[in-house]
C-alpha cells in the first residue's frame, strides 16, 4: 500500500528529515517505487512538486530538502500502484479549486465500486488519470460543492467536517480508505485500515502525533521537522509512525480535523 504524511502547524515549518526518511520508504526500505508528491500551501496558493519515478531516487527530494519549503499545511504521498499506469497523472496528492480555494487530497488504499458513486455526466469534477483515489477526490468535491458555492464565505467548518465525515464512512465500506485531505484552512485525516506488517487489512491506517516547542526558534525536532517560530505547536499524521516517539493510532473509522497545528474541536462532538 502507499505511505501517507501530513502537517498542520501553527507557523510556517519546514519538512526536511521526516521527508528523507519518508522517501526511503519509496523504493528503499519499503516497495513504494510508483510515484509521489508533496504539496504545500502558501500565501493562499499550493506549491505541488509530484514524480512519478522512486521517491527514494528522485532528484526532487534534494530541491526539497535545499529549497526548505516553509508552510503551515503540508501533504505528501509515496505510491505503490494497485490501479491505474505509473504515470504524473496518477500521482498523489490531486489537486482541485473550488470556492476560490486550491483543494489538496491523496488516499491510500483500494475502493472497489467506486465509480457507482459517482456520475460523470452530472459531474463537475473530473478525474484526469485513472485510479479509484481521483475517482473518490471528485466525488468528495461534488459534495464539498454543494457547501461551498452555497455561501458567499468559506462554509462553517462543522458543514466541512459533516461533509467529509459522510464521505469518509461511505468509503470505508468499499475498501481501505485513509484519506488526507486540506482545503486551504483545515487539514482533514481519515484512520481506516492498511496492509499491517503481518500482512493483514486491518486498523490503523493512519497514526497522529502532537508535539509543542514552546519558547524557542528554528528548534529541529526529533521528527525532522524544522520549526520556525516561537511556541509552535505540530500535529503529524503518517501510515507508520516516523520515530521513536508515542505516535497515536486512529481507531477505524476516525477522522480528525487541524488547523494551525491542534484538532479542532466541533459543535456536537
Amino acid at each position: 500500500m502507499c505511505e501517507l504524511f501530513a502537517l498542520s502547524s501553527r507557523a510556517p515549518a519546514t519538512v526536511t528529515l521526516s521527508l528523507e526518511v519518508f522517501a526511503k520508504r519509496g523504493g528503499l526500505t519499503g516497495p513504494h517505487k510508483d510515484g509521489w508528491g508533496i504539496a504545500y500551501y502558501e500565501d493562499g496558493d499550493v506549491n505541488l512538486i509530484r514524480d512519478a519515478g522512486p521517491a527514494a531516487d528522485s532528484p526532487w527530494i534534494n530541491f526539497v530538502e535545499k529549497q526548505a519549503p516553509a508552510s503551515c499545511t503540508v501533504i505528501s504521498h509515496i505510491r505503490q500502484a494497485t490501479q491505474g499506469k505509473v504515470n504524473l497523472k496518477n500521482t498523489h496528492p490531486f489537486l482541485r479549486e473550488l470556492g476560490g480555494t486550491k483543494h489538496v487530497f491523496a488516499h491510500n488504499g483500494a475502493l472497489k465500486g467506486v465509480d457507482a458513486y459517482y456520475d460523470p455526466t452530472q459531474a463537475r469534477f473530473h478525474p484526469i488519470g485513472d485510479t479509484d483515489s481521483e475517482v473518490a477526490f471528485c466525488i468528495l468535491m461534488e459534495r464539498m460543492a454543494d457547501i461551498w458555492l452555497d455561501h458567499s464565505a468559506p462554509p462553517p467548518a462543522d458543514d466541512r467536517a459533516r461533509v467529509f465525515q459522510g464521505f469518509a464512512d461511505e468509503m470505508g465500506s468499499l475498501g481501505p480508505a485513509n484519506f488526507l485531505y486540506a482545503d486551504g484552512e483545515y487539514l482533514f485525516a481519515h484512520g481506516n485500515r492498511r496492509t499491517q506488517s503481518n500482512g493483514k487489512i486491518q486498523p490503523p491506517g493512519l497514526h497522529m502525533l502532537s508535539r509543542t516547542c514552546p519558547g524557542q526558534d528554528n528548534v529541529l525536532c526529533e521528527d525532522g521537522i524544522t520549526i520556525c517560530g516561537r511556541g509552535q505547536q505540530v500535529v503529524l499524521f503518517a501510515s507508520i509512525p516516523l520515530t521513536d516517539e508515542p505516535w497515536t493510532p486512529l481507531e477505524e473509522g476516525r477522522v480528525i480535523m487541524a488547523a494551525g497545528g491542534e484538532e479542532v474541536s466541533l459543535s456536537g462532538a
